[in-house]
This record gives C-alpha cells, structure tokens and sequence, in this order.
C-alpha cells in the first residue's frame, strides 16, 4: 500500500462529496413550515393520520404527504388558530384538513382560494363550511366539530358559466370560488383582445414615463436651490 508522502495536500473531492451529501439529506428532512407551525404530534385517531395510512402515505409533523413532498393531509386541530396564517397555501395540493378546536373567525371563504383538490374539511362547530351549503355535497354537523364534504365544481351550475366572458372559461377556485380563464391568444378582462400582453411596449413607455417626471423634478429642485 502506497504511503502518504509527508507535506502532500489532502484531496478536496471527497470532502466536496461529503458536503453536497449532507446538504441534500439536510434539504430532504426540510419540512415546509405549514407542517411544523403547530407543536405536538398527530394522534394516532386524528382523520388525517387514519387517511394517511389508508393510503400508505406518510405523516410528517403536522402534514400528510407523498414520497415527492406532495402535502395531501394537514391536522392543526386544537392549535389556538384565529387564522390558518401565511404559510397555509402551502397546503393547496391538501384533500383533507382538519381544522377543529380552534377559535377561527366565522368567514372563511377567502382563506381556502385555490384549494380546489379540497374533498375534507373538518371545523369547529360554530364555524361555516367556505361557500355555505351550495359548495358541498354534504355538511354534518356533531357536537364538537362539523364535516364539510365532497367540494362541489360551481363551473357544472347552469347559470354561473354565464358570468364568465363569450372567450373565457369557467373553472373552481376553492369551495364557493370561481373564476374565468382566457383561452390561449387572448386576454384581459372580457378576453376580447387577441395576442400576448405587450410586455416590451408597457415597460418602454412606463420607463419613459418615469424619466421624464425624474428629469422635471430634478429640474424644479435645481430652480429652487438656485432661487434660495
């Protein structure tokens, strides 16, 4: 075996190796913050724990989720919530959330914007499922909680699609929420206009726009100096 001549250099590589590895490890044990913003473990009973491993997925802080990192569970239960905060879009791709034992504000429509995978809600008892009773299938209510179940796709009404323009097209937002999309080659508010949004033009003329006003100001500050 050769030996190591006294004075040689150690070679960078695999300490290089060992680095990006424990960055990588460091990176997939990283939870999204969603996951960990209510201290304590999931009960062994809890709907998302029993969905979880229904379907062999795993639980990870607070949160459900697939091998890709996919939340598809959330229990914040009992974790003295006004609001679900900043970090509760996280949970989008999320088809069960239980929310129950928490003082949350009654309306709450806004809050699940863009939740459209959403089949699940559990709520404490004197709060309103988002959407009221037209954006479920079915609402229960027991003594300490109330299940909202099974999202309804308010595009499948008859009268709703109407209010979208003749170019535009309904789709969900979250239960109770719609919005119209622009096909591809149109857009703004009515989906009349054809082509892209000018983006080179816009920024041209608001540049413009802003040098001129920089050069005047600049101009009438000189005046007064000068004045003064």
């Amino acid at each position: 075996m050769a030996s190591r001549e006294p004075g040689s250099s150690v070679s960078p590589v695999p300490w290089a190796a060992v680095l990006l590895l424990t960055l990588g490890v460091e990176r997939a044990l990283a939870l999204p913050e969603i996951c960990t913003q209510c201290p304590g473990s999931v009960q062994n009973l809890s709907r998302i724990a029993v969905y979880c491993k229904k379907t062999s997925e795993l639980m990870k802080g607070r949160c459900c989720m697939n091998e890709k990192g996919t939340i598809l569970g959330l229990d914040l239960q009992n974790c003295s919530l006004k609001d679900p905060g900043p970090n509760f879009t996280q949970a989008l791709t999320a088809v069960i959330i239980d929310l129950q034992a928490n003082p949350l504000k009654d309306n709450l429509t806004n809050t699940f914007r863009g939740f459209t995978l959403l089949q699940t809600l559990i709520l404490p008892q004197d709060a309103t499922c988002p959407g009221g009773i037209n954006a479920w299938e079915s609402i229960t209510s027991y003594v300490d909680n109330q299940i909202c179940q099974g999202q309804k796709d308010l595009c499948n009404s008859t009268r709703i699609p109407e209010m979208c323009p003749e170019n535009g097209s309904c789709a969900p937002d979250g239960p109770g929420l719609l919005k119209c999309v622009c096909p591809d080659g149109f857009q703004g508010y009515k989906c009349i206009r054809q082509g892209s949004f000018p983006m080179l033009m816009f920024f041209g003329i608001l540049g413009s726009i802003t040098l001129c006003i920089s050069i005047l100001l600049w101009g009438t500050q000189r005046q007064k100096a000068k004045a003064s």
